[in-house]
């Protein structure tokens, strides 16, 4: 099996785009800028999506469903939601009317003009909000935790898959509360809950801080997101929780009877990540190889492939290979035994490293006379062999310590990715030269942030949470600064 996959090194983007079609993980449809998420693609999605849902709901959020379709007026209730969606959102205008057969038995379609144009949702505040407002009454009735898993589909002119498509997975959280304090609570908790996820089960490393207005979410009053750094030395925001204060309540008028029966607007949260995640999962980790997963995350964590030269062969390798496949498949690993014989060990050996499945056992006949089996790591290329005694425990330790090892390896890469700039030549010469995180004094004025983006390119990916206090000059206008920022050309 030929991989041919452009190395990183001549064409990162081409790289990532061979990468993605040649592994199978999805490809380009006959709708511009929306793509086919092929089933080991979904597959990766759906790991993502059930272990975000379990520590959604272990933080006592629910699961509900609203419209595809939101009215045009409620998008404009929020003025600076409406601004930050404009350009983006796609307009259902007409529908079909199927009229009567005429004298000829021909029916003929009409088109009618909507009342009330409909936009397809960018995002569900709006819809959300305006549903609130009848649920929600008392204090009795918060907090209100709510997440959906859906579609949403932002008219993007240049895309690149999963991670810029005009119509894209994700999930998205709205919750209401009765005060300001467990509203920001409940954003920087969601933050928390997506970094833990993002490094501890997809192994990437993320910086938690918070957004500049200028790159704040529409409509909100703090953007809390996690930064990750890719191996082109750009960043790609891996997810966002905003406190949205009142203003959506406000817009669409919810209010609650508080314990004393004076009424008040509700405080706001909304959070989300989406299938961008199985980009940066795909530019954080793999190689010119193909893919490198960590196991927590493979759909296949370990392949099975037996080597033989006729039936006699086959047979006796067959035994002791599904035994371990058993044994393997009681202790909670996802095994596949690839018996084909219509491939070749070495179509299967490449084929299941460009897919990035973490472990791979072969055994021969050799193999079954001395009780053993070649391992081959994904994430190191090494190869070994083991004893069948005791397969399953090793197995299960060599996993966890891949998943350890491919974490190690990009924090260690994204901490080198981390430059201190102290002047704006510095500062330019770094992004032109290396990338990554430029940490720098910044005015703290849009204006200055906007003059940066314009001449470098480079936006402020986020003020770390972490950052002290420390004084300095601006590295455009020199005026005082109190604190630096990370700013990155990204994604």
């Amino acid at each position: 099996m030929a991989k041919e996959l452009t190395s990183r090194e001549t064409d990162y983007a081409k790289w990532y785009n061979d990468l993605v079609i040649k592994a199978d993980l999805a490809e380009n449809s006959g709708v511009r800028g929306c793509m086919v998420i092929k089933p080991y693609g979904y597959s990766i999605w759906e790991k993502i999506q059930a272990e975000l849902d379990r520590k959604f709901k272990e933080t006592g959020h629910v699961n509900a469903y609203f419209p595809l379709f939101i009215p045009k007026s409620y998008l404009s209730k929020e003025a600076a939601h409406v601004e930050g969606f404009a350009k983006e959102c796609a307009v259902v205008t007409h529908y079909r009317l199927k009229n009567s057969p005429d004298k000829k038995g021909v029916v003929v379609d009409e088109e009618a003009k909507l009342e009330e144009e409909l936009i397809v949702r960018p995002t569900s505040e709006t819809i959300i909000w305006d549903t609130y407002k009848n649920w929600i009454q008392s204090y009795r009735d918060l907090p209100l935790l709510i997440n959906q898993w859906a579609n949403v589909v932002r008219w993007e002119m240049r895309t690149r898959l999963f991670l810029r498509t005009a119509e894209f997975l994700w999930q998205e959280g709205h919750t209401a509360h009765a005060t300001r304090e467990e509203a920001i609570a409940e954003a920087e908790q969601m933050l928390n809950v997506y970094a833990d996820f993002v490094e501890n089960f997809m192994a990437i490393p993320v910086i938690k801080g918070v957004k500049s207005p200028n790159e704040r979410f529409a409509g909100a009053e703090e953007t809390y997101c996690i930064e990750a750094m890719m191996q082109d030395g750009k960043a790609l925001q891996a997810g966002t929780s905003h406190f949205l204060g009142q203003n959506f309540a406000k817009a669409f008028d919810v209010k609650f009877a508080n314990r004393e029966g004076r009424e008040e607007y509700v405080w706001a949260t909304s959070w989300g990540v989406s299938t961008r995640l199985i980009g940066a999962l795909i530019m954080t980790h793999s190689d010119d190889n193909g893919l490198v997963l960590p196991p927590k995350l493979a759909p296949i964590q370990v392949v099975i492939v037996p080597i033989y030269r006729g039936k006699e062969d086959f047979e006796n390798v067959d035994v002791v290979a599904r035994g371990i496949f058993e044994n393997l498949k009681k202790a909670g690993i996802t095994v596949k035994y690839d018996d084909r014989d219509t491939h070749k060990p070495g179509w299967k050996f490449n084929e299941y490293e460009l897919k990035g499945v973490p472990i791979r056992i072969a055994i021969g006949p050799k193999d079954v006379e001395n009780n053993q089996v070649e391992i081959a790591r994904r994430d190191t290329l090494q190869k070994f062999t083991v004893s069948q005694i005791g397969l399953t425990d090793y197995i299960k330790i060599l996993l966890e310590e891949i998943q350890q090892n491919i974490f190690e390896k990009a924090r260690k890469f994204r901490d080198s990715m981390i430059t201190r700039a102290d002047t704006w030549d510095e500062f330019v010469q770094i992004l032109e030269t290396k990338g990554g995180f430029i940490s720098a004094h910044w005015d703290g004025t849009p204006e200055t942030e906007e003059k940066i983006k314009e001449l470098t390119k480079a936006t402020i990916r986020c003020i770390p949470l972490d950052a002290q206090p420390e004084e300095g000059k601006c590295i455009l206008t020199g005026k005082p600064s109190s604190k630096r920022v990370f700013f990155a050309r990204a994604y």
